[in-house]
């Protein structure tokens, strides 16, 4: 993903002018950023903190998203499939294993682990 060199227009939030958007609106358009630079960015203020910033792109730059081939599809399955087995009884629990954790909240529960 290419970064600001900050010679770019920043635009204060919900300001943007029509034909950018972010990362995420394009995602949700069927697009993606193909490459293109940073066009410009919005700055949503905070009270306590710096703003937060989020990067646009061109709309008519953008391209489609690449499909999702039936490799990938099944890598993703398995990457998923892992973060659902805990460690601890090694049941598939259908979520993902809190990492705060390590185990399913079950077998962090147990009086067992709580000995240890």
């Amino acid at each position: 993903m290419n970064r600001p060199a900050g010679t770019q227009p920043v635009y204060r939030w919900r300001l943007a002018p029509e034909g950018l958007a972010t990362y995420r609106q394009l995602r949700a358009m069927g697009l993606r950023p193909g490459g293109q630079p940073v066009a410009a960015q919005i700055e949503r203020p905070r009270r306590r903190r710096g703003p937060l910033i989020a990067y646009l792109y061109r709309i008519d730059l953008a391209k489609t998203v690449r499909p999702m081939t039936p490799a990938k599809r099944a890598a993703l399955a398995r990457a998923n499939a892992a973060q659902r087995r805990c460690p601890g009884c090694g049941l598939d629990r259908g979520y993902r294993i809190p990492r705060s954790l390590g185990v399913c909240p079950q077998c962090a529960d147990s009086p067992a682990t709580q000995a240890a």
